[in-house]
Parts: C-alpha cells; sequence; structure tokens
C-alpha cells in the first residue's frame, strides 16, 4: 500500500472516530435537520444507549488507527525458480 494513501487512511479513521465519539453527546446532535423532519428518529437517536453504539463506532475507528499505524505490510515475495 502506498505510504500516502496509508498515511491518509490513517487521518480519515482517526477523525471519524474521535467525531463518532464526541458528536453525539453535542447539542449539534440534537438540534439538527433531520430531527426536526422526522420526529421519530428523535425517540430514537436521543436515547443514551444509541448514543452510546455510536461512540463505541467511534472508539473502534481510533482503535483501527492506530492498528493502522502499527502494522507493517509484508513484503511480496517472489517464490523461487523450479
Amino acid at each position: 500500500m502506498n505510504r500516502v494513501f496509508r498515511a491518509m487512511l490513517v487521518v480519515l479513521c482517526f477523525e471519524m472516530g474521535a467525531l463518532l465519539l464526541y458528536l453525539p453527546w453535542t447539542t449539534f446532535w440534537e438540534q439538527n435537520y433531520f430531527l426536526s423532519h422526522f420526529p421519530l428518529l428523535m425517540r430514537i437517536t436521543l436515547h443514551p444507549s444509541f448514543r452510546g453504539i455510536v461512540s463505541g463506532i467511534g472508539v473502534l475507528d481510533i482503535l483501527l488507527a492506530f492498528g493502522l499505524i502499527g502494522s507493517r505490510p509484508s513484503p511480496t515475495s517472489v517464490p523461487p525458480p523450479q
């Protein structure tokens, strides 16, 4: 995998994870376009369990980013000629 692509993937995973970890507990989550137009979603998305699930996905994204930093791709080996 290209180093630049890998670095961008790590940054993207970390940023998405940080947003998913923080966003459900802000006022932006409670006052948005979809909740005002679809009141049925309000009961689901404002429930603390749903917020916790979304935050848990954010933690998994952050752990994925750290895992991508630590892992190195294995070199491609060519089998010996016979």
